[in-house]
């Protein structure tokens, strides 16, 4: 079942994030992938995440999809002009690559290759408003197109925000449902209690909201996340992580736990971010 239908019936969703590799062995990425095909429903393919020069999102979602696994193919703004990036929109979909997430990019100067200049054509809205341009059939000049894509389209929200931030996030996300997003992945998160504002101003049941499960490697880790990126992890995980006798088996079952909370809470699914552990997907997977 493809994920747009999968979303249509209500049913809860699994992805997961696959990194393209940094060269051309594709073998890590296809292998891991493929052992947990079955159960993921669509794979999340970063377009160079953190600014690292990696494959391209479309040259590694056209490997998977080559596997038969669907996936989700991320695109930004950052590296390509408005010709290019429909260019790639386009052959992504001649691939069967039906599934896109537009992201604004990280800045180069994050990157491997700090000395990148970002091209930012087009900003993210417009970016949006281009894929349902093409899926109109026409592209950005107004020619018309020799057969249109027809996209499930994603992007980000942050369902952390609160106060006026909250506000603000919650005009973006509405302008972003008018350019076409079918659905949006959320920040990592260990407790939907985070979102607790956010739940009071967005209906999540008619709304499409994935937020991102992410494996919790190491009390450094953790720790890590509470001071620099703003995502919460309770003493009591902490506390967890400590004391287990195998940290990567705590790691899963926490995992586990906030997948199937999740679930209960009536989000339209998760996206599980493997930090580097996708050959441990498989365990997850069997633990959910």
């Amino acid at each position: 079942m493809h994920l747009k239908n999968k979303f249509d019936v209500g049913k809860f969703a699994i992805l997961a994030e696959m990194q393209p590799p940094k060269g051309v062995n594709v073998s890590a990425m296809v292998n891991s992938a493929t052992r947990v095909g079955k159960a993921v429903d669509a794979f999340l393919v970063p377009e160079m995440g953190n600014a690292v020069m990696r494959m391209s999102a479309l040259g590694g979602a056209m490997i998977l999809q080559s596997k038969g696994l669907e996936t989700i193919m991320q695109v930004n703004a950052r590296d390509r002009n408005r010709i290019a990036l429909q260019a790639d929109l386009l052959a992504a979909y001649a691939c069967g690559i039906i599934n896109v997430m537009a992201v604004s990019g990280e800045d180069p100067s994050l990157g491997d290759h700090h000395q990148t200049k970002a091209v930012n054509d087009i900003d993210l809205l417009t970016l949006l408003k281009t894929v349902a341009t093409l899926q109109t059939g026409k592209d950005m000049a107004g020619s018309d197109l020799s057969g249109a894509p027809d996209f499930l389209v994603g992007a980000r929200v942050n369902a952390r925000a609160t106060g006026e931030a909250l506000d603000q996030e919650l005009a973006i996300m509405e302008a972003k449902k008018e350019a076409g997003v079918d659905f949006f992945i959320a920040p990592p998160v260990f407790d939907s209690e985070a979102f607790a504002a956010f739940m009071e101003k967005v209906d999540i049941k008619q709304n499409r909201i994935l937020p991102t499960v992410m494996l919790l490697k190491s009390v450094g880790m953790a720790r890590y996340l509470n001071r620099h990126l703003n995502v919460t992890v309770s003493q009591e995980l902490i506390k967890r992580m400590m004391h287990a006798p195998d940290k990567a088996i705590e790691s899963l079952t926490i995992a586990s736990e906030t997948i199937n909370a999740l679930k209960e809470a009536g989000f339209a699914g998760v996206l599980i971010s493997a930090m580097g552990w996708e050959d441990k997907l498989q365990k997850l997977m069997d633990m959910v």
